[in-house]
C-alpha cells in the first residue's frame, strides 16, 4: 500500500511499508498506563482492532476514540480494541479519566517504537516521530482483515466501515 499521508494539509512518509490485509498482524510490545509492557497483535483468543494515532491531545483524537467507545460498547466482550499513540502513559491515563473511556484499551509505544512493524510510524513532516491515523482488524489466528490509513491526519476514519469489519471478524469467529 501507498506510504504516504498528509497532515495539515502537508505532505508526510511513513518510515516502512504499510502491512496489507492478508498478512500476519506481528506480535509488538507497548506499553501500559502503569507502565508495564503490554503485547498486541498476533494470534488471541478473541479478534483485535489495533487503531494508531497521532496524539490524544490532537482536536480529532478525542472525538474519534469517544465515538469508538460508544459504538464498540456492545462488542468489547467479545473484541480485544486498542489505542496506541506515543503518548506517556501518565497523560494517558489522565485522558481516560477525564473522558471516561471505559471500552478501549489505551496503550503507548513511546518506549520500544513497535508500531514501525505495521507501517504507521511517520518519517517526516510536521507529525515526524508520531503514528499515522490507522485502524487494523484482526482475526484470532493473528491474520489482518482489515486495514485503513486515514490519508490526511486531521481527518476521522470511517466508522461505519471499520465497525462493519469488527462485525465481519466477530461473525467469522462465532
Amino acid at each position: 500500500m501507498e506510504s504516504t499521508i498528509t497532515a495539515y494539509g502537508e505532505p508526510a512518509n511513513l518510515a516502512d511499508r504499510l502491512l496489507s490485509v492478508g498478512e500476519n498482524a506481528p506480535e509488538v510490545l507497548v506499553v501500559q498506563q502503569d507502565f508495564k509492557d503490554f503485547l498486541i497483535g498476533g494470534a488471541k483468543d478473541k479478534p483485535q482492532l489495533i487503531l494508531t494515532v497521532p496524539s490524544l491531545d490532537g482536536e480529532v483524537c478525542p472525538r474519534e476514540i469517544e465515538h469508538f467507545d460508544e459504538i464498540l460498547r456492545n462488542f468489547s466482550p467479545r473484541l480485544y480494541t486498542y489505542v496506541i499513540s506515543m503518548d506517556l502513559p501518565l497523560a494517558q491515563r489522565r485522558y481516560c479519566i477525564v473522558y471516561g473511556i471505559q471500552n478501549l484499551h489505551i496503550l503507548s509505544d513511546f518506549r520500544y517504537r513497535n508500531l514501525r512493524q505495521y507501517g504507521v510510524y511517520i518519517a517526516s513532516g510536521i507529525l515526524q516521530g508520531l503514528l499515522a491515523r490507522a485502524a487494523f482488524v484482526v482475526d484470532t489466528e493473528g491474520k489482518i482483515t482489515y486495514i485503513q490509513l486515514v490519508r490526511e491526519q486531521t481527518d476521522e476514519p470511517d466508522y461505519e466501515e471499520v465497525r462493519r469489519a469488527v462485525e465481519a471478524v466477530l461473525a467469522k469467529a462465532s
